[in-house]
């Protein structure tokens, strides 16, 4: 009997290929992660403006807007940066390949605890707990699978060691929110999501950044020199460890000092990485990628300066959304798309699809820091929200397909 589920070269998809290699693993649950969280934060924006849409509609036991954070910072992108790392981190440290077993607790943990943290928002009183107690597991998994890898490394590699820092702070995240599910101060959910920001997701993406720019411009673009000094990596640490220890004391008249710092140094990193000749589609995307970081720590310096001088935030949530949708966001797109067609055999170029992901995500990002401003900002919430599944939900099947796929040099992984 004919298989009626093809790719595009005619070959049979399998879902046994999920546990060829882990990228391939994990982006799926990326892909698949991202589009029901954000389905789910879609859904409930819109019930608050339109009742009779109440799929969502009843207020979780944890406020809305935290559940969204921690869904977004602790089980979607991370399901994307465990798949980058259980890839990398051996090719890194000359280690061998990590093997099945070893990654699919991270999967499984990280992938069931988002299904129960959704379904325990939208009424089943048990799941934000089932939901919390699978990610730890994913994120306990995912720990015990790259610290031997980093403890054995006899070259002491300092991305690998940055990584591995930011993921303990992350595990420090969970913690915290498992602090405020057991009935502490909603301080505790405070700290979870401001560490999820500035202790895990920024210094894993600035590391990977730091150690790959640098490296994929100089294999391309003639006459390129790669500039990466671990002081820079250093500098980025104490700048970021300084807002995030402000943020977490309350000390926002001081948070101009690392924010200052910060936009410096993403300035810094635009104008010394940047390719000044010609270079392929996928190169640029994760350049004008990198360019919201200068913007966004010119909102958060704007943002703290205004409030050492007012006492108020009058940029709101503008920054924090220009950093997770703009940076994060177009980073994502460049890398995961990068990763996926170089690790399927595929020509490291910018297919169609791709751009019109990094070309939608950009004007999602510049709606949802434009909402900020606006004397209504429910329904651009709720279009910026549709928007993430517009722009990346045609771009996530195009890739569960490759990752189902064999690849199309014949080898193996």
């Amino acid at each position: 009997m004919p298989d009626p589920v093809t790719n595009t070269q005619g070959g049979e998809l399998s879902m046994r290929r999920l546990g060829w290699a882990p990228h391939r693993l994990l982006f799926f649950i990326g892909s698949t992660n991202l589009l029901l969280g954000m389905a789910w934060w879609a859904a409930w924006l819109i019930s608050q403006r339109v009742p009779a849409f109440s799929v969502a509609a009843t207020q979780p036991q944890v406020v809305a807007g935290w559940v969204h954070a921690f869904v977004m910072q602790y089980q979607v992108l991370p399901s994307f940066m465990a798949g980058f790392l259980l890839t990398v981190f051996p090719r890194w440290m000359a280690q061998p390949d990590v093997p099945l077993w070893r990654y699919a607790p991270v999967g499984l943990g990280i992938f069931g605890g988002q299904l129960a943290t959704l379904a325990g928002a939208m009424g089943w009183p048990s799941g934000l707990l089932v939901g919390l107690f699978m990610t730890l597991a994913g994120w306990a998994a995912l720990l015990a699978t790259l610290g031997p890898l980093v403890f054995r490394d006899r070259g002491k590699n300092w991305h690998a060691r940055s990584c591995f820092a930011a993921l303990v702070l992350g595990m420090v995240g969970l913690m915290a929110h498992a602090a405020y599910q057991f009935g502490q101060s909603p301080l505790w959910e405070f700290a979870s999501i401001k560490i999820g920001t500035f202790g895990l997701l920024l210094p894993v993406y600035m590391t990977v950044a730091h150690r790959m720019f640098p490296f994929f411009a100089s294999n391309v673009v003639r006459g390129y020199v790669a500039w990466r000094p671990n002081s820079l990596l250093l500098t980025f640490w104490v700048l970021a460890l300084m807002h995030l220890a402000l943020e977490l004391v309350h000390g926002y008249r001081w948070l101009w000092a690392p924010d200052l710092g910060l936009l410096a140094l993403a300035a810094t990193l635009c104008w010394r990485w940047w390719p000044r000749g010609p270079m392929p589609g996928l190169l640029r995307a994760l350049f004008l990628g990198l360019a919201w970081l200068p913007i966004t720590f010119a909102l958060y310096s704007v943002q703290s300066v205004t409030y050492l001088l007012t006492g108020t935030f009058e940029l709101g949530r503008a920054p924090a959304h220009a950093l997770f949708i703009g940076f994060f966001g177009s980073i994502l797109v460049a890398m995961v798309t990068r990763v996926t067609r170089g690790h399927s055999g595929r020509p490291l170029e910018m297919p169609a699809i791709a751009w019109f992901a990094f070309v939608a995500i950009q004007v999602v990002a510049v709606t949802r820091v434009a909402a900020e401003f606006s004397s209504d900002p429910l329904p651009w919430h709720m279009l910026a929200a549709l928007g993430w599944i517009v722009a990346l939900g045609p771009w996530a099947f195009s890739l569960a397909r490759t990752f189902l796929a064999a690849r199309i040099d014949g080898k193996p992984g």
